[in-house]
């Protein structure tokens, strides 16, 4: 922000007037409490230390013998961590504005600098950038959807892709339009900075917040909270590896929290639960944590915090005890990161996820050390003393559902395999400017949610839908197929998952009927971007020694109250005989289910061998 002109420097013979001392006494104070060191050059001109930006307590580099990062010797980081030590990557639009000016692809230092601005290079999937964006709390409005649908059509390849982080991803950007695009981005109100690489990736939400006629709370607010409070706060870029957070209303909908570094899960607290409180609190408490016997809370509405998801490597987010104020969570948030980022390993990218700092300190040494850095005392509260969460509708996202306000309905809208083209995502947002308020909801599902059509409309808008490629009813089978980019647009991909899952769609769309919702998810590699593991059916992409693509196949993961790991059940499947296969499972599923049994269920009563007979 520049200065009132009253402000600004004098000439360099002059002195300083009072207002002018006042304005620099303020910024240096400013820039002293952010940790960042400033000084000046021969020629008088500010400069910050990069280094220093990422870790205040280096505000001169040590000599290189004894220098630290994060409490790390140099010697002993990661390329990328030494990276991040030399330069933030946040500082980087220097390079950015040199590649766009060359047209030049990045070197890998500069691919992995780029990522913190939400820009990928993803040869050799593709000879071009993507861009992923945020969108907080998974709402979007109709005017944003037109701007990136235009800036798709203009600059990128047509279309736009849903992830499962509830946001988008536009594709093929040639390296001298970077610049451009990020600047159109914020033009539009959203952004990309720390969509990628280590830092808290898109913070999602329930996607019905707001409207549900079943939910306890609307997160919305806190999940935007701490987005914006990421974005204005340098220390809480730079992590030790990416980190997700999410927030569940407690209502009808899964916004899939339990995957999550953080979950922020809306609960009850009832006067007849606190009876329950006071009767099974223990004289032993964890030092520096107020105990409920200290801290009794009132009936209402809190957050249990649930910390370490990360189901790519077969865990779950776990309840830590915290009840917390929904006003608390962004310092909580806060908090935890900074803990997170001052001791996660900074010396091995396959350890450096928050789940294993827990299994390193355990959740008491991490939960006093964000302690710490609150002013407010953390309260554990047994899990007794809160109403149990009500399960999740099963492709609730799908389909006309009545909202809290009278008169309105949302449709929850199918996009198969989450890929749109420019000129869909325009029609969905003139869908939603006349029959709606203007708004969006995405899914981590890859779907859409309309909300606030009037209910006159419903029908109206439906028949839209359909029109438009996309559906709001499907078959139970179809209806939950999720597919990460794949081989096209993904390096590590070792399959077409998107094609495959198409394919898949179309086939048990034919050929098969389900009485009980079945969720299958398509991963190109073991990150797991699409949660195979978490999948009733999860395929991971892999390469057959004849180079064929190829599949292995998980069977009866879940979430929210189906939580599990899928169990491995065949290696080395051929693309060509996913749809025969898994039309086999479901029709089995169907034949010899229980009355009124899941199909989660089913798979969890057999064995791995049982399972491997019957299907094979």
């Amino acid at each position: 922000m520049t200065p009132p002109a009253s402000l600004l420097p004098p000439a360099p013979t002059g002195s300083f007037t009072p207002e002018q001392k006042e304005y620099l006494a303020g910024f240096m104070a400013g820039v002293s409490a952010s940790g960042v060191f400033v000084g000046t050059t021969s020629t008088g001109h500010l400069t910050a230390s990069p280094a220093a930006a990422l870790s205040p307590n280096h505000a001169v580099p040590p000599p290189e013998d004894s220098a630290q990062f994060h409490g790390t010797p140099l010697g002993d980081l990661c390329k990328e961590e030494r990276w991040k030590y030399e330069e933030n990557p946040l500082d980087a639009w220097e390079r950015l504005l040199a590649h766009a000016d060359a047209d030049q692809a990045p070197d890998p230092e500069n691919l992995y600098r780029f990522k913190f601005h939400g820009l990928f290079y993803v040869a050799p999937a593709q000879d071009s950038f993507m861009l992923r964006i945020r969108v907080p709390a998974c709402e979007i409005t109709a005017a944003q959807c037109h701007g990136l649908a235009t800036l798709a059509t203009e600059l990128g390849n047509g279309f736009v892709d849903l992830t499962t982080r509830g946001n988008f991803q536009l594709r093929e950007f040639r390296p001298r339009s970077i610049v451009q695009v990020l600047t159109r981005i914020q033009e539009l109100g959203l952004a990309s900075r720390g969509a990628g690489c280590d830092n808290v990736r898109n913070v999602t939400a329930s996607p019905n917040s707001g409207f549900d006629p079943d939910e306890l709370l609307d997160v919305r607010p806190f999940a935007k909270g701490i987005h914006h409070y990421i974005l204005n706060h340098r220390d809480l870029y730079g992590l030790p590896r990416k980190f997700n957070i999410a927030f569940d209303n407690g209502g009808s909908l899964s916004a899939a929290v339990d995957t999550n570094d953080i979950g922020f899960f809306a609960t009850r607290v009832t006067a007849a639960s606190l009876s329950i409180l006071k009767s099974s609190i223990s004289d032993s408490e964890p030092s520096g944590l107020r105990s409920p016997r200290s801290a009794p809370p009132a009936a209402g509405v809190y957050f249990r915090v649930h910390l370490g998801g990360i189901t790519g490597h077969g865990d779950f987010a776990r309840d830590t005890g915290l009840l917390i104020q929904p006003a608390e969570a962004v310092a909580v948030s806060a908090a935890m990161l900074r803990v997170f980022a001052e001791n996660g390993d900074r010396t091995n990218r396959k350890k450096a996820r928050l789940k294993y700092l827990l299994e390193k300190w355990g959740v008491e040494k991490f939960l006093d050390e964000t302690q710490k850095k609150l002013a407010f005392p953390l309260v554990r509260v047994p899990l007794a003393a809160c109403e149990p969460r009500r399960p999740v509708i099963k492709h609730g996202w799908l389909g006309a559902a009545r909202q809290a306000q009278r008169g309105r309905t949302s449709l929850g809208i199918g996009v198969p395999v989450g890929r749109l083209s420019a000129q869909q995502l325009h029609t969905l947002a003139d869908l939603a400017t006349t029959f709606g308020t203007g708004e969006l909801r995405l899914t981590v599902w890859q779907s859409v949610i309309l909300p606030h059509v009037a209910d006159a409309f419903v029908e109206t808008v439906k028949r839209s839908v359909v029109r438009l490629g996309c559906f709001h009813e499907a078959s139970l089978a179809a209806g939950g197929i999720i597919a990460c980019t794949g081989r096209r647009g993904c390096k590590f991909a070792a399959a077409d998952t998107k094609a495959h899952a198409l394919a898949l769609l179309k086939h048990l769309g034919k050929h098969t009927a389900l009485t009980s919702p079945v969720n299958i998810h398509f991963t190109g590699c073991p990150n797991s971007c699409a949660q195979h593991y978490c999948g009733d059916l999860g395929f991971v992409g892999t390469k057959l020694p004849d180079g064929a693509e190829g599949y292995h196949l998980v069977l009866g993961g879940g979430m929210d109250h189906e939580q599990g790991i899928a169990r491995e059940l065949f290696r080395g499947i051929r693309a060509t005989e996913l749809n025969p296969l898994a039309e086999k499972i479901l029709t089995t599923y169907e034949a010899q289910k229980k009355r009124g049994e899941s199909f989660v269920t089913w798979a969890r009563r057999h064995s791995v061998k049982e399972l491997q007979e019957i299907l094979s």
